[in-house]
């Protein structure tokens, strides 16, 4: 990946925890729950798959 898409899904990373309430902080998140992380993470592929479609169409 390059510098600019991994920049681009730190931004998104943190913005989407931000979003759903998480507490994401730089470096170690450890102490996040499986819940947390997936609560981030699905939220992640959600917003992904919505923009592909819409590009898609």
């Amino acid at each position: 990946m390059s510098n600019r898409n991994n920049s681009a899904f730190e931004s998104m990373k943190y913005e989407v925890a931000k979003e759903v309430g998480v507490p994401l902080k730089q470096g170690y998140n450890g102490d996040l729950t499986a819940r947390e992380a997936g609560k981030i993470g699905g939220t992640i592929v959600q917003k992904v798959f919505q923009n592909y479609k819409g590009s898609a169409q």
